[in-house]
């Protein structure tokens, strides 16, 4: 019989090993200023720490546009999910990017890495509504200290698969990490915790029309899942009612029906199979030991892992470029229509 265990969501969402964090950003940015910034007064904000919804939006640690200037992680992965909107990312190793439209950035910071993610308003006539998942995954001793690197998952080679109940209800997921069946879910960074295909990693979005049904695949044993439903009324999973802004964390390994209620909903999967290991975690470093964390702070402090290229601290790539990459190797990537 499964089971599962069902909290409230808070901020970030509670996540369980091989995960360390998850955020979700919704924001409903005004029209751009032709700057990057909103088009409408920041006063009556905490400036640089405003994470308090106002006018349905927030700027984060930024001042003139928002999102989040350069700042240093070590020992885990971010990865980033971007529905709506678009971020500009920058690094200490020189590399650069705009994704968003459901693009997904995965950064492995390994020994150290330094960069921001500013989220520019592009749009000068409409608003600028932005979503994203963020999400920290983390990573086992023996790579934690591995050379930092990112890797583009373009909106065009990540799978989709629809699937339609017994009642012609529509169910769709999208598969960031591991595809379902026979389609392949796009191949992570080398260095990874989702690269072994046996740690059975899986960064799913569930969109289910109103009392649809649909049996979520079973996974190897000892697999941890969690379930979060963030758009919608309720879903039942395991015979227990998960609400809007609730999470639920299955423990078994056989599938499972999820049930939707009376509105469309929309769930984020996170699936893997427990690292195991000591986690000691301070700000954006984590590790397996306190020494480990003062000794990450003692370097970052005398090399800044590697220092900041960039003229501003929350540098973005101009108003009109598009979706790009461009790598510490100085390879340029754009995406492109798989064949």
């Amino acid at each position: 019989m499964a089971t599962i265990t069902i909290e409230n969501l808070g901020f970030p969402w509670a996540t369980r090993d091989p995960f360390l964090f998850c955020v979700h950003h919704l924001d409903f940015y005004p029209k751009g200023n032709g700057k990057g910034g909103p088009a409408a007064s920041l006063r009556g904000r905490q400036i640089g720490n405003d994470f308090i919804i106002k006018d349905g939006w927030r700027m984060y640690h930024g001042d003139k546009i928002p999102g989040f200037p350069a700042h240093p992680h070590r020992g885990f992965e971010t990865v980033t999910v971007v529905q709506r909107g678009m971020v500009d990312h920058a690094d200490s190793m020189g590399a650069a990017g705009r994704y968003g439209g459901g693009d997904v950035q995965w950064m492995t910071a390994g020994s150290g890495v330094q960069h921001s993610e500013m989220f520019p308003l592009l749009e000068e006539n409409q608003g600028n509504t932005l979503e994203l998942f963020q999400i920290w995954l983390n990573l086992p001793k023996h790579r934690k200290m591995v050379d930092p690197n990112f890797k583009m998952l373009w909106a065009e080679t990540i799978p989709t698969s629809t699937f339609t109940d017994e009642a012609g209800r529509s169910i769709q997921v999208i598969q960031y990490c591991k595809g379902i069946g026979t389609k392949k879910g796009p191949v992570p960074t080398p260095d990874s915790w989702a690269s072994d295909a046996t740690n059975d990693v899986a960064i799913w979005v569930i969109s289910l029309d109103e009392q649809a049904r649909w049996e979520l695949p079973k996974v190897l044993n000892g697999v941890n899942r969690s379930l979060y439903l963030y758009e919608g009324k309720f879903v039942r999973v395991a015979g227990e009612q998960l609400k809007l802004n609730q999470v639920g964390h299955i423990n078994q390994s056989e599938s499972l029906k999820i049930i939707n209620g009376d509105s469309p909903a929309k769930l984020l999967l996170l699936q893997g199979r427990p690292i195991g290991e000591s986690v000691v975690q301070y700000g954006p470093f984590v590790m397996n030991s306190r020494q480990e964390i003062v000794d990450t702070f003692e370097e970052y402090r005398r090399t800044q892992f590697g220092g900041w290229p960039w003229k501003s601290p929350d540098q973005i790539h101009g108003l009109l470029s598009g979706r790009f990459a461009r790598h510490a190797n100085g390879v340029e990537e754009k995406p492109t229509i798989p064949n």
